[in-house]
């Protein structure tokens, strides 16, 4: 009933502690170098020739063998010794990775006696109905392996919280699941966010024992990295862990808002997980149930938000929770801030339904437009040919591409499309009435003249200006423009002074 570390049984059978080490390696690190592999393997074959197989054979050969090799041992043991000090150097990183190590698996065999412990008592009732109320009576091995538990607790909580999630113990096994006569179900419509009786009863005397404030708040932190990691969520490992979490919330809410009397005359009623009040650091939780979003993070967000000390306003957990069923592209459980429930059935998930959105109420607003000037038309004009003709003129006029498109002229659009790319023009597509605006002004456009400027453009000095041979005059003096003839310029600075102040602005 005792776990013994594997480095204490090797000393007890006379292996080297560096082979045991090398397995380590070999299994849970990296490989180590081939010369190092051979020279264990040759060492655990003379092991195994000298302890087992000489005896069970027992014959004169085998003796002979020995003393004919008795030198080349002695050498291999030297050489086995010149290995185990070059294995075993005083390396930090390789102590802490052996130590921990080693306490992972004290943890590990710890946990599997009681799982053996647990399914003995089944076996022993003989009925599963009989064995949940064993399991709830705690028997003195399982109060013996506890101890040991809460003694490894105090050296090292997360990685106690760390094993508890590997498959086999808090996440069950198909076979585990079989013994127990639990049938997995998948399909999401029907969970209940519950652990099936018989896995909770038979976990629950050694939780019972371990969730004290510190430690339920790592193993529920534990809980969310591993469901972070998952990517199928079809599969037990993804579905044990919320509804473990959904379990241990659930538990906490009863025991802190005092519900756990009121069941306690249930006849049914199981033993619960807290038995005081278990203050937790609810902020650090949330963000790390929205860090894992999955299919469940609204249910499990509201359940931290329901027990969460002091509460969120009621403002802000509305919105939380309809951005996360937005995100996880779930049905909201509150509809959209600000919005009717006419929009309900295209709520906004995507870019493409932001486009979509955007261009519904661009015909709103076009058609809109389109009233408002069809009754200044009626206004105006007192013949109904009048009225007829400016409808056709804004139909016509409303989309000047498809216009030319029939008149063959798209060909000449694609080149002039292709001619203007990479600069800040292009050529308009939308609905514009252009005879409104006068030549040079673009709509929307301001009477600022900053407005005309360019997001992009290049400077050039005045020096470095181009300039033709046709715009030289014969008469210019260079004493007037201050530089050569032969690098003339078309305009003087004071020109451009002249210019600028008599720029009028429409």
């Amino acid at each position: 009933m005792v776990s013994i570390p594997l480095r204490q049984l090797a000393k007890e059978a006379d292996i080297p502690i560096w082979v045991v080490d090398l397995r380590h390696e070999l299994t849970h690190g990296k490989l180590p170098p081939l010369a190092l592999c051979r020279k264990g393997c040759d060492v655990v074959l003379d092991w195994l020739r000298k302890t087992y197989w000489s005896r069970q054979l027992g014959n004169n050969l085998c003796e002979e063998s020995e003393d004919e090799d008795e030198e080349e041992q002695e050498g291999m043991e030297a050489n086995a010794e010149l290995d185990n000090d070059v294995w075993e150097m005083p390396n930090p990183q390789h102590k802490a990775r052996e130590k921990h190590q080693e306490f992972h698996e004290k943890v590990r065999d710890v946990l599997i006696s009681y799982k053996n412990e647990q399914f003995r008592v089944l076996q022993a009732a003989q009925s599963l109905s009989k064995s949940r109320e064993a399991w709830s009576d705690s028997s003195s091995e399982v109060d013996w392996i506890l101890a040991q538990i809460k003694d490894l607790m105090q050296e090292n909580r997360e990685m106690v919280a760390e094993v508890l999630l590997h498959d086999g113990f808090l996440i069950p096994k198909m076979e585990c699941l079989e013994m127990l006569n639990i049938k997995h179900e998948a399909n999401k419509e029907v969970w209940h966010f519950r652990i099936p009786e018989a896995l909770y009863r038979f976990w629950q005397p050694l939780l019972s024992g371990l969730l004290s404030r510190s430690f339920t708040q790592i193993l529920m932190e534990k809980m969310f990295m591993e469901l972070k990691e998952c990517s199928d969520f079809s599969e037990l490992r993804p579905q044990f862990l919320i509804d473990w979490i959904a379990e241990m919330l659930a538990g906490i809410a009863k025991v802190n808002t005092g519900k756990k009397k009121q069941q306690c005359n249930k006849q049914a009623s199981r033993k619960e997980l807290f038995l005081h009040k278990v203050p937790l650091e609810w902020l650090r939780l949330t963000d790390n149930c929205l860090e894992a979003p999955c299919w469940a993070t609204p249910h499990l967000l509201q359940m931290i938000l329901t027990i969460m000390t002091p509460p969120m306003s009621r403002s802000s957990q509305k919105k939380l929770l309809y951005l996360t069923s937005v995100y996880t592209e779930g049905v909201g459980p509150v509809s959209s801030p600000g919005t009717s429930s006419d929009g309900s059935e295209h709520q906004i998930y995507t870019i493409e339904s932001l486009q979509w959105r955007a261009r519904q109420d661009n015909q709103v607003k076009n058609q809109g437009q389109t009233v408002e000037q069809q009754e200044d038309v009626l206004e105006r004009d007192d013949g109904i040919e009048e009225v007829e003709e400016e409808e056709e003129e804004m139909i016509t006029e409303a989309n000047p591409l498809e216009g030319l498109a029939h008149s063959g002229n798209m060909v000449a659009i694609a080149e002039k499309r292709a001619a203007l790319q990479g600069s800040p023009w292009q050529i308009s597509t939308e609905e514009v009435r252009w005879k409104d605006f006068p030549l040079g002004k673009l709509p929307g456009q301001t009477d600022d003249p900053d407005g005309l400027l360019l997001d992009n453009y290049s400077m050039m000095s005045l020096l470095d200006q181009p300039v033709r041979d046709e715009w030289k005059s014969p008469n210019t003096n260079s004493a007037e423009l201050n530089v050569p003839v032969s690098g003339g310029l078309l305009w003087t600075q004071n020109d451009f002074h002249k210019i600028k102040s008599g720029l009028q602005l429409f």
